[in-house]
């Protein structure tokens, strides 16, 4: 494996209360009108950096706006998070390459679908976890 490791939801949570940082990395739209991870109960505030932007282009300045955002303290691990575990385990290779602790969030944020395409199986929101509607 070329990050830290996978993570399931609730074992994600645990880190962060433990002081690691959410890095969500969909899409501004599934952002908005799907919703957030609330972190607020930690002391960190999640960072939002697409890995794609619009039209599945890829982020070109990924890395850069990561070492931007990303505090600067060495022993930070960052916990990736995207709608269902695939774009962030990328990004977690690639932070990882970067020189970020890196993990990747079992089942993403919404998790796979059901048998009718919707996605209510599992992921941090069907799980329970903390959530906000939109980047507040």
């Amino acid at each position: 494996m070329s990050y830290a490791g996978d993570l399931t939801p609730h074992d994600a949570w645990a880190k962060l209360e433990q002081g690691a940082i959410l890095v969500d990395v969909r899409t501004e739209g599934e952002w908005a009108h799907i919703g957030i991870p609330d972190t607020k109960a930690t002391e960190n505030d999640p960072l939002f950096i697409q890995w794609n932007l619009a039209g599945g282009i890829p982020n070109s300045r990924f890395i850069e706006d990561l070492q931007q955002q990303a505090p600067e303290d060495d022993g930070v691990e960052l916990v990736f998070i995207c709608r269902s575990g695939q774009r962030s385990i990328s990004a977690a290779i690639a932070a990882t390459q970067a020189g970020f602790t890196s993990y990747n969030v079992l089942e993403g944020f919404e998790g796979e679908p059901d048998r009718y395409g919707e996605r209510t199986v599992n992921g941090w929101k069907n799980r329970g976890l903390p959530t906000n509607l939109g980047t507040e």
